[in-house]
């Protein structure tokens, strides 16, 4: 009597739009449905041992990642909650330009997650014959179903990085993204090598839904010549919160006392005013240069490693689940899912 063979795991794929699934239209490549038949047509190796079985959900409206908001993340969050007892894993087919912020935004949503959330899409759409979405749609989909990492993650270009530390860094290259400041959970290459160092244990909290809500966050690159009155204009009411992406280690401006005090006067009505670098590695440490000084002077509090899209994503989740100006600043400078590097 032969044993019988273990169940294939099972991953269930959200198709939001994006490259992936674009086909030629009037005024350049556009999402189309249809991506199931697609698929089972260009990879036959869908069906090979050791690729999980999948169930794949199509939105009805198919988005260009410009196209993505905060609602469109809640919508996405929500159908991932609503699944977890019923899948070993989970796939996001997503569009690039904004994949970072998803990702971001679905790691502080889905809290106590337990199961691999993996976002992928690719840069050349699966019609063309030089396309990418092949090999990022099969690791995703072998990852969600076998690594058991408990995290949201992005598998683009033969590695598996963390969602919330990972950053676009190619417009063209098959290598869309980077994770500057903490190393790739995963390589992919003739074996798949997990970093189970680098992998994040379960919160051992109940999971949770928190979705965002409307609460009035921005970011703004900091650039020679911004003014105070350009600033003070940005940071008035109803705005809660701010990113500001500052020079080399966290430097702003500090002989502008207009900019300073258009800083000051937003602290003090307890607008959040998170200071992040410019640069792709490396972190904002205010008290390093006297120009980072002045704006902790200001009340500006610094980011730490965080990326402009994990920090902009936190910031407005930490308003969304209630919190008060005082205990945001306290909970930026904390790591609660991976986003940065404690001191």
């Amino acid at each position: 009597m032969s044993e019988a063979s273990p169940a294939r795991p099972r991953v269930w794929i959200a198709y939001t739009g994006g490259t992936l699934g674009m086909v030629p239209g009037a005024d350049g490549y556009v999402p189309a449905p249809g991506l199931e038949a697609r698929l089972r047509a260009a990879m036959p190796q869908l069906d090979a041992p050791g690729v999980p079985a999948f169930e794949l959900h199509e939105y009805a409206e198919l988005l260009d990642s410009a196209n993505m908001s905060p609602a469109d993340w809640n919508r996405i969050g929500a159908d991932l909650a609503g699944r977890q007892a019923g899948y070993d894993g989970f796939v996001v087919v997503h569009g690039t330009d904004t994949m970072a912020y998803t990702a971001s935004a679905l790691s502080f949503m889905l809290e106590g997650l337990t199961k691999p959330v993996i976002l992928t899409g690719s840069q050349i759409p699966l019609c063309a014959a030089r396309s990418d979405a092949r090999d990022n749609l099969l690791d995703a989909l072998i990852l969600a179903g076998s690594s058991a990492i408990p995290e949201v993650m992005i598998a683009f270009g033969g590695t598996l990085l963390r969602g919330n530390r990972t950053t676009k860094v190619q417009s063209e290259g098959l290598r869309a993204f980077a994770s500057p400041n903490a190393g790739a959970l995963a390589e992919l290459g003739i074996d798949i090598r997990i970093h189970r160092e680098r992998v994040r244990s379960p919160a051992g909290v109940p999971f949770r839904l928190r979705p965002y809500s409307s609460a009035e966050v921005a970011a703004v690159r900091l650039f020679p010549g911004i003014t105070g009155d350009f600033l003070a204009r940005l940071l008035a009411p109803p705005l809660a919160g701010l990113v500001l992406e500052a020079y080399g280690a966290g430097n702003g401006p500090a002989r502008d006392p207009a900019i300073l005090a258009a800083l000051a006067a937003a602290c003090a009505r307890g607008v959040v005013v998170v200071v992040v670098t410019q640069c792709l590695e490396g972190r904002a440490e205010l008290g390093v240069y006297a120009a980072g000084s002045a704006l902790a002077r200001a009340g500006c509090i610094g980011g730490a490693d965080m990326t402009a899209e994990a920090a902009l994503t936190k910031l407005a989740y930490l308003f969304a689940v209630g919190l008060d100006p005082a205990a945001v600043r306290a909970e930026i400078a904390r790591d609660l899912r991976g986003e940065l590097t404690a001191d």
